[in-house]
């Protein structure tokens, strides 16, 4: 188990993401001298770069880790609130899968560059985001991964769009890093099913992955300013975030 850091350093900086475009970057670490793992935060759609997402990099950071959390909605509007920011990605479509693998990956390359870096950098993502943290966990390297919740992570060919034409669970041959996966009974997307299907794809590629399901808990079961927060599964959640970590990004 890391060390906890009541002092550290934030700050929102301008990086170059995919194809050279500027976003939005939220960055936490640790206030004192040290080598630290590094964590991409990946927000979901509907709040998109919210308050609740910069407290996660801040929960990261006080146990030290160094996080960075960009904002993926950053050119639907640059001088807009993340709440139209979100609005706007969500009637375009969304995001393209190719622009946040790139964006994941110019976020991860920054953290590996930094002098506090031990080495090791991991994904994670909620919702929306965490169908993000497969994909890249798929395309990009890795120490490791968590999916919260992950949505459409299984796709029916009728879901496929020209931002995302291809369902991350097909690229799972391609898995790179330890996969864990935290999701709600009650949620219908991704379903008891949806998960199931996924294990599935897993376990036939032999990969090393860890899920976790939780009876009670429905879609968003850890964000604590959402009405489906189900605090016993959070609790559940954060342990298994952290244990998870401790096995692959400090040893």
């Amino acid at each position: 188990m890391a060390a906890t850091y009541d002092r550290m350093i934030t700050d929102t900086r301008l990086i170059k993401g995919y194809n050279n475009e500027s976003i939005q970057m939220y960055y936490a670490r640790p206030g004192d001298a040290g080598r630290f793992p590094g964590v991409v935060l990946l927000h979901y759609a509907p709040a998109g770069w919210d308050e609740w997402t910069k407290e996660i990099a801040r929960k990261f950071a006080y146990h030290g880790y160094t996080a960075v959390a960009p904002n993926l909605h950053f050119r639907s509007g640059p001088d807009a609130s993340p709440d139209d920011q979100s609005a706007a990605a969500r009637a375009a479509g969304g995001v393209p899968d190719d622009q946040c693998v790139g964006d994941v990956q110019s976020c991860a390359n920054f953290l590996r560059d930094e002098a506090n870096n031990n080495g090791k950098v991991a994904v994670m993502g909620f919702c929306s985001g965490g169908r993000q943290a497969y994909l890249a966990a798929c395309k990009l390297p890795f120490d490791a991964a968590v999916d919260c919740w992950g949505g459409s992570v299984v796709a029916k060919p009728k879901d496929l769009t020209p931002a995302r034409p291809v369902a991350p669970l097909d690229f799972t041959k391609d898995l790179n890093c330890p996969l864990l996966g935290l999701f709600g009974n009650e949620d219908p997307n991704p379903s008891p099913a949806d998960v199931d299907r996924t294990e599935e794809e897993l376990k036939r590629h032999g990969k090393v992955y860890e899920f976790h399901r939780f009876d009670g808990a429905g879609h968003g079961f850890l964000v604590y300013n959402y009405p489906q927060f189900h605090q016993k599964s959070s609790y559940k959640a954060w342990l298994a975030i952290f244990n998870w970590f401790d096995n692959y990004l400090w040893q």
